[in-house]
């Protein structure tokens, strides 16, 4: 019997997997500390780490692997093909089944390092076989935690950098920017931990903790912020072991993450949020939600761009484009740049006998606010920044949809429209300016 259902009291079965819990972020020394002190709360749990800064030159990683009691593992493999999506498949999956056969007492903490997204390694737990079995046999991933350092976050946030100039790429052609990157791994994460232990509330920490409640409004927020015992002693000690187990405890083991949950970037396809509306700011943070059922322009939006992503820090969401109204548009902005690619096909320009490859949430949602003339075609964009103005930001948006004589035209002749963006809704890489 696998340790997946095994008999439980008054005939449950218990789940006897270990539990994964993905540490993430784009500040390592915070994301490690955090490691850390579920390390000291629990030294039954293995601390799995790696190290890529190697991968891009020479295709070598190295994996530690640590408990409460000290370093168990520290080996550097070089892999025949250095990239993520091989480190991930060729030494992570197998480290972390090996761990949980060797250890099946013992949860694990998986500290991903900045380079690394939280949802590379869910996808591929959720489909690669180890030995021939799945991987999700032998462990279950419990909760993603995004780590946020209030050091370093707004820099993160609005940077203009790529991975590689910051020397964090996984690859030569890794060409992610280091805002999306950090954006990406907030949002993803089912549980957001602001790290600043030691430093008391203060406006400032009280205006980061809005604006990831606002990045990410479907996850749980926490905060590290308690003050540490100034003077040495038992008591100190004490207190600090009890502030360490009360916050260990609302990390490890809640369950948070879902398998099943819509994919980042088709949320607002199936029917769940993107963002959410509060255009009055709170400590200086203000989030919109822009929505509309009429396509973009193409020339009038490629030139909006500039003033669309300089605005805020971060906008994500779908659209269409007047000159591709067969194509599902999904749209990311951060650090000033925008990337875009396709999501395929709206279900409106889908056959009928087709319809069955989409979600039942996507059917539904679209049957729900199924437009007479557009179908499920719709625009529905998130945006969060500091101090900018809402309505200036929806005037900009609304001057780039279509005007009613050039909807009046129709499909026919909007697909006559100059467009900068041909070719870019191929596939997820898109245009990015």
């Amino acid at each position: 019997m696998s340790q997946l259902a095994q008999p439980g009291p008054a005939g449950t079965r218990a789940d006897l997997r270990p539990a994964l819990t993905l540490l993430t972020g784009f500040a390592p020394g915070a994301v490690r500390a955090a490691a850390d002190l579920l390390a000291r709360t629990d030294p039954t749990l293995l601390v799995v780490g790696y190290d890529l800064t190697a991968l891009a030159a020479d295709g070598a990683v190295r994996r530690t692997v640590r408990d409460g009691r000290g370093t168990i593992e520290d080996e550097r493999t070089v892999l025949a093909h250095g990239c993520l999506s091989c480190t991930v498949r060729d030494d992570l999956l197998p480290a972390l089944v090996r761990l949980a056969r060797e250890r099946p007492g013992s949860d694990i903490a998986l500290v991903l390092p900045p380079s690394m997204e939280p949802d590379t390694v869910t996808a591929a737990c959720a489909w690669c076989e180890i030995d021939g079995r799945p991987v999700t046999d032998a462990v279950r991933i419990d909760s993603v935690v995004a780590v946020c350092d209030p050091a370093t976050l707004l820099d993160t946030l609005d940077s203009d950098q790529d991975l590689a100039d910051r020397g964090l790429h996984a690859a030569a052609d890794d060409a992610r920017s280091v805002a999306d990157t950090a954006a990406r791994q907030i949002e993803y994460a089912d549980t957001v931990l602001l790290w600043a232990p030691g430093t008391g509330a203060d406006f400032e920490h009280t205006r980061l903790a809005v604006l990831l409640q606002r990045l990410n409004p479907w996850a749980r927020h926490l905060v590290a912020d308690h003050d540490e015992p100034a003077a040495p002693g038992p008591e100190a000690a004490a207190l600090r072991a009890a502030h360490s187990e009360a916050l260990s405890a609302r990390l490890r083991r809640s369950g948070r993450f879902d398998p099943d949950g819509p994919e980042p970037y088709g949320r607002g396809l199936e029917g769940y949020a993107v963002g959410c509306h509060e255009p009055e700011p709170d400590c200086g943070v203000v989030a919109v939600l822009y929505r509309a059922r009429r396509p973009f322009h193409p020339g009038r939006f490629h030139e909006a761009l500039p003033q669309i992503a300089g605005s805020t820090l971060r906008g994500r969401g779908h659209l269409w484009l007047a000159s591709q109204p067969d194509a599902i548009a999904a749209w990311e902005s951060s650090g000033g740049g925008v990337a875009m690619g396709g999501l395929g096909r709206w279900l409106a320009a889908t056959p009928d006998a087709e319809w069955d490859e989409s979600s039942p949430e996507r059917r539904v949602n679209a049957d729900l606010h199924w437009d007479a003339d557009y179908g499920d075609r719709e625009v529905q964009l998130a945006f969060v920044g500091l101090h900018f103005a809402a309505d200036e930001l929806a005037a900009v948006l609304d001057a780039c949809l279509l005007t009613d004589e050039e909807a009046a035209a129709g499909p026919d002749a909007w697909r006559e429209y100059a467009d900068p963006f041909e070719g870019c809704l191929d596939g997820k890489e898109g245009i990015q300016e």
